[in-house]
């Protein structure tokens, strides 16, 4: 069977001969796989053209899109799972990167609620930019308009994919998935899956089984490149001609050298002592160590070598390894036997300086398999009794089941070393001392992208030292590429424009849909608070009626509130403050504001639920006379949660409380639950 490319809309084999691929469990052909033939400029410049319907539709529409195909996805799961076993993994492993993956569409349509219902997003705040207000500044955020162009590692064929375009999809931009070769048949087969369900625009997505040599010749400062794997193999694109000379962004995750320490304060027998052994043998055996987040390399106070070593090799005993699909197998192979051959080699290279204390890179027992057949390998721990001296465990990387275990003196030793992976994705301690915990992180999260703090405390509901989450940045500095991925609403905006816009409020009130200080503010032919949803115009202000504040407010406020601060109660300590007499308090204007604002009669507002960026701008005194100008400063769209839900929005009101003189004394950003006029 020959792999199919899907390029501009349709499917499409490769011409000639394909590579073949094999089952890295018992060496048969499971796929061939061939790009020849694609022309890499007309899928890019498709995905341009086409990728206006997604950059078109909102950040709601997008995020309910992603949900809608996460739900598909996992209605095909067994099929993954079936398939997954292929590539040597055991259902474990292939959970973290078909359900994992799966996840991070969830994950990403979940951050639908943090952005507007538009295509485009508003960032920060309003930048006064003149003496009287009429020029301000502001930025905006806009899909790119090119194709995000995807070249993946093999060790993770669905995770990998989806973990970026589920980010790319949300800001409004179109992907080309380039897989890698080798486990190129489990993308495929999910892709399929995809482009059947017509859930998303057409040209949304392409992928390339095979090779995709040239692709960089065509991309544009529009278009955005990732690559995950080596980190030599990254340099090597990043510092392509058309990538440097068109400036078009390039994010990297490459392979690091990891590490997890034990902390000082640990003995044998503590829980954290414990916990850190099994993170050892977890993150050698799942997937067979082939995960970018490994640990590669585990410092030990030097009294505690021998006590690790020992306590490892006895969990690694117990890790059956063989067939996926035969139960009790833990551990299966590595993805081909070119990954098996290479992981030989770097050991090989480590083993010039350090020693092998557990595992045969010759032999390895396994269950229901022919270890001669599949690209099986044993777990590989390995013992550098000098790692100031002997520094090749700090520069060379073997991608399978091999760790190094390394002495330490101190914390500061530890940090030390630890940075001596010239930048790594992740790091870990298992301590219970928090101020071992402090030290450490405050030492080393300059080289890192990731630093976990595992102790008995959080390890029930910790994810682990190599499980990296679709809302945190999965990257890191240095030999680990220095780019980010995921990062939850910071992810999204990898894919996108940040622009500064510059003008009156009045207008960009009108470009960003969001009221800004200082603009028009026509008044409402009747009270917002009456008004549906639909019906409501950002800009919409209600100039209310003014209530003068007395000393009796300010004192039965104390007493209802129990605020008895000084400046509101007592005026004989007030010598020294910034206060001329006694002063009202800041939230009892917020409230007296709410009884002038609020439309009493039963209307479309069906609840207030918050309160943002509330601040009190100038002392009220009793004498002070007070009104309000209540303005509808943003709309956001919601979907019914099921057929029984009412239909409904967000409105946002900009509260601007002013004084006699005209002033501002407080502003506040109120959210109202809001009716739709239609409920269908």
């Amino acid at each position: 069977m020959k792999l199919q490319n899907y390029a501009c809309g349709k499917w499409q084999e490769g011409t000639g001969e394909g590579k073949a691929l094999l089952n890295a469990i018992n060496g048969e052909l499971v796929a061939e796989a061939s790009s020849a033939g694609l022309d890499f400029g007309e899928m890019l410049e498709y995905g341009r053209t086409k990728g206006k319907a997604l950059r078109d539709m909102t950040f709601h529409e997008r995020g309910r899109m992603l949900k809608a195909l996460a739900l598909h996805l996992l209605t095909k799961k067994e099929a993954y799972y079936a398939l997954s076993a292929a590539t040597g993994a055991t259902r474990a492993d292939s959970w973290i990167d078909i359900e994992g993956g799966i996840g991070n569409l969830f994950a990403n349509a979940s951050l639908r609620r943090q952005f507007p219902d538009l295509p485009f997003y508003v960032d920060g705040e309003t930048v006064p930019s003149s003496k009287n207000g009429n020029f301000i500044g502001h930025h905006i955020m806009v899909p790119k308009k090119g194709v995000a162009v995807h070249i993946n590692a093999f060790n993770f064929p669905i995770w990998g994919m989806l973990e970026k375009v589920a980010v790319n999809w949300m800001a409004g931009m179109p992907a080309v998935v380039k897989p890698a070769t080798v486990t190129s048949f489990l993308t495929e087969l999910v892709v399929k899956d995809i482009i059947e369900s017509g859930i998303l625009p057409e040209g949304s997505l392409q992928l390339i089984c095979g090779s995709a040599n040239g692709i960089l010749d065509y991309v544009d400062s529009q278009d955005v490149v990732t690559f995950t794997g080596s980190a030599s193999t990254g340099q090597m694109l990043k510092s392509h001609p058309n990538i440097v000379g068109k400036s078009v962004p390039f994010n990297m995750e490459a392979d690091s050298l990891n590490s997890s320490a034990l902390g000082l304060d640990v003995k044998p027998g503590m829980p954290e002592f414990d916990l850190f052994v099994k993170e050892i043998r977890k993150e050698i055996t799942a997937k067979a160590g082939q995960r970018c987040t490994c640990i590669r390399r585990a410092f030990v106070p030097a009294d505690l070598l021998e006590d690790v070593q020992l306590a490892l090799a006895a969990q690694l005993q117990k890790t059956s390894i063989g067939d996926p699909s035969v139960e009790g197998v833990r551990m299966g192979s590595l993805a081909g036997y070119s990954q098996r051959d290479e992981v030989r080699e770097r050991v090989l290279e480590l083993a010039s300086e350090q020693e092998i204390v557990y595992g045969d890179l010759d032999q390895v027992t396994v269950v229901g398999a022919d270890s001669k057949k599949g690209a099986f390998i044993s777990p590989i721990v390995m013992l550098n009794n000098d790692p100031h001296n002997k520094t090749k465990v700090h520069s060379v990387e073997a991608f399978g089941p091999v760790t190094s275990l390394m002495p330490y003196t101190d914390t500061a030793d530890l940090i030390d070393l630890v940075n001596m992976g010239q930048g790594s994705l992740c790091a870990s301690i298992a301590t219970a001392d928090d101020d071992v915990a402090t030290e450490f992180v405050m030492g080393t999260a300059s080289h890192h992208g990731r630093i976990l703090v595992l102790n008995e405390r959080s390890a029930q509901e910790s994810t682990g030292h190599g499980s990296p989450l679709a809302t945190l940045v999965h990257g890191g500095p240095g030999r680990a590429g220095g780019g980010e991925e995921m990062g939850g609403k910071r992810g999204v905006m990898h894919y996108m424009q940040r622009t500064a816009i510059q003008g009156s409020p009045t207008t960009l009130t009108k470009i960003t849909k969001v009221f800004q200080p200082g603009s028009e503010q026509p008044e409402s032919d009747k009270h917002v608070f009456q008004k549906h949803f639909e019906e409501l115009e950002v800009g919409d202000t209600v100039f209310t009626h003014k209530r003068t504040i007395t000393e009796g407010d300010i004192v039965n406020f104390a007493n209802v509130s129990w605020d008895h601060f000084y400046a509101h109660t007592d005026v004989t300590s007030l010598d020294g403050t910034i206060f001329e007499e006694r002063v009202a308090h800041g939230y009892f204007i917020l409230s007296a504001a709410a009884g002038l604002f609020v439309d009493p009669g039963k209307g479309p507002v069906l609840l207030n639920y918050g309160l943002e960026d509330c601040r009190f701008t100038k002392p009220v005194y009793a004498g002070a006379t007070i009104g309000v100008r209540f303005t509808v400063k943003e709309k956001i769209d919601q979907e019914k949660r099921d057929e029984e839900d009412i239909a409904k929005g967000i409105v946002k009101f900009y509260v601007d409380v002013y004084d006699e003189t005209g002033e501002t004394v407080a502003v506040a950003t109120i959210l109202t639950m809001v009716k739709k006029l239609d409920q269908s």
